[in-house]
């Protein structure tokens, strides 16, 4: 069974066509967070998501199971953040294109989180390699990173940058909070967790420039750079409010980098990257 939900128009779409030939269940995501009927619509989704698991797969789903999973899942997340905050360093022990390579295609596995334990323990005694420093700091937010799609990110790792933080559903934003294990009704907990995820179908998205303005004072970036896969609409209306948030209240340059999966502008991208980091430079410097 595909389960889907209704983030994207595209998307919402390409479930239809999915849907000849695979068992398809769709999740309707209200996109209005500060609407009052919005989260009872959205536990309602999730209990219907629930019974057509357990009819399908002929299963009993009881809240000591879905407490347990939570308790699973809080436990990833917290491994995760622990990982992403080696990059609050002056002196961060890996790259942003390292720290993307921990997360997991598939969440819950236990050799997995072995694995995070071993990489904090092993970066957490890792001594600063020489020049890192020298690399400007950068926030990257916008679009995920979806896997095989990692060239913007090394292009700016390359040329000079390192990503110390990424916002987006692949980075830190469905890490940031956990489900509360303690809830008289996990459901419920499970709805308020990822009704609040900042989302760039909600409208208004405010908590996304919440988010950004914590994570850009506590990793102590020098630049943003907003990345919108083309025909992502919402993003890329969004992208007004990052650049006015970065520049007029934060003071950091901004730059917007619209692309798709083909490597065809990836000259042009560096050289605009290169051009936001001499910018940076300049600015540290006092030329500017």
């Amino acid at each position: 069974m595909v389960v889907a939900e209704t983030t994207c128009d595209g998307k919402k779409k390409m479930y239809e066509l999915m849907a000849e030939t695979r068992t398809m269940h769709v999740l309707e995501l209200p996109q209005k967070p500060d609407d009052a009927d919005a989260m009872t619509h959205w536990v309602s989704e999730l209990r219907k998501l629930k019974a057509r698991l357990e009819e399908a797969f002929g299963v009993a789903i009881t809240d000591e199971k879905i407490r347990q999973a939570t308790r699973t899942m809080n436990r990833e997340r917290s491994l995760r953040r622990q990982l992403a905050e080696l990059m609050k360093s002056e002196h961060p022990p890996l790259t942003g294109r390292q720290l993307l390579q921990y997360k997991s295609s598939i969440s819950g596995i236990c050799a997995d989180f072995a694995q995070y334990e071993r990489a904090l323990e092993m970066y957490g005694t890792k001594k600063p390699a020489d020049g890192r420093n020298s690399k400007v700091r950068v926030l990257m937010t916008g679009v995920p990173m979806a896997h095989g799609a990692e060239r913007v990110l090394e292009i700016i790792e390359s040329h000079g940058g390192l990503v110390v933080c990424m916002d987006n559903c692949t980075g830190l934003k469905p890490i940031l909070d956990d489900v509360d294990e303690t809830a008289v009704d996990p459901i419920v907990a499970l709805a308020e967790k990822y009704f609040h995820l900042p989302c760039s179908v909600m409208t208004r998205n405010d908590r996304r420039l919440d988010v950004l303005r914590k994570l850009a004072k506590e990793y102590r970036v020098q630049c943003v750079i907003d990345l919108v896969w083309q025909a992502c609409l919402t993003y890329d209306v969004e992208s007004f409010f990052v650049k006015r948030l970065a520049e007029k209240e934060l003071g950091l340059p901004y730059l917007r980098i619209e692309t798709d999966y083909s490597p065809s502008d990836s000259a042009r991208i560096a050289l605009r990257v290169e051009a936001l980091f001499e910018t940076v430079q300049q600015r540290a410097s006092g030329l500017a």
